[in-house]
């Protein structure tokens, strides 16, 4: 889920992903494939992936099936993209020129909260065909074994780093109000899965994170060195509770 206070403005955390390009790329977790399904149904789907990243989404969209075009401002992480195969076009979304093209789908994988909403969704608005549908979807990865609270301990020292609690009904409830208000019809569908970190995986995929990112760079290495070692060898299991939020404009089909 997006973080409850705008960061659309905050260029410093936005921008600290693409000097871990390849790490993040390598680390992050890829969407539920029902959760691919469901976007694409089986259709080639013209797909329109803001804030694309390094091509996760776009990937797994594009293997689904969907024609994809991505749009992401950083070259460190969109060469990643291009890399895929994957078609690119490298702008801000509030800059982008979408030169007369409509899109059946316009998604965004763990980046709405990177744009400002109103201006984004009117633009959006104007991008779907008739009966088109915006996406938003996040991975909401928690640990389960150490518990999210057994990790916070590590944190203590670090409080800007620490992980806020995946699943917070008040920023939801923010989002879909926000979507409301500009005419969309909204529906809500989580995808569950469960998974298992090794220790190097788990500090692999926390370690692309902003709030980790901004750190200096002595106090990441002592964070990633005392989570580490309470983690050991056991690794952590884990859960994603991946939430899409499925958007029409009101009386579309």
């Amino acid at each position: 889920m997006p973080d409850p206070k705008p960061v659309h403005t905050d260029r410093r955390r936005a921008q600290a992903f693409g000097a871990v390009a390849s790490d993040y790329d390598r680390h992050r977790p890829k969407y539920p494939a029902a959760l691919i399904a469901r976007i694409t149904s089986g259709r080639n789907l013209h797909v329109l992936d803001v804030g694309a990243g390094t091509g996760i989404s776009s990937a797994q969209l594009t293997d689904a099936g969907a024609r994809v075009l991505a749009i992401e401002p950083d070259d460190r992480m969109a060469d990643i993209c291009v890399s895929k195969g994957i078609a690119v076009e490298r702008s801000l979304f509030e800059e982008w020129d979408p030169a007369g093209r409509r899109y059946d789908a316009v998604v965004f994988g763990q980046s709405f909260h990177w744009v400002q909403p109103g201006p984004a969704l009117a633009k959006i608005a104007q991008l779907l065909v008739e009966g088109g549908r915006l996406v938003l979807m996040w991975n909401r990865v928690f640990p389960v074994r150490p518990s999210h609270a057994d990790l916070a301990e590590v944190y203590v020292d670090y409080p800007t780093a620490a992980p806020s609690t995946p699943i917070d009904p008040a920023a939801e409830a923010a989002v879909i109000a926000e979507i409301e208000s500009h005419g969309f019809a909204v529906e809500r569908v989580e995808f569950d899965e469960d998974l298992h970190y090794t220790s190097t995986e788990w500090l692999g995929m926390v370690s692309t994170h902003s709030n980790h990112l901004i750190l200096e760079a002595s106090q990441r290495d002592q964070l990633m060195t005392r989570l580490a070692a309470f983690i050991g060898p056991a690794g952590v299991a884990a859960r994603n509770s991946a939430l899409a939020l499925f958007c029409t404009k009101d009386g579309a089909g």
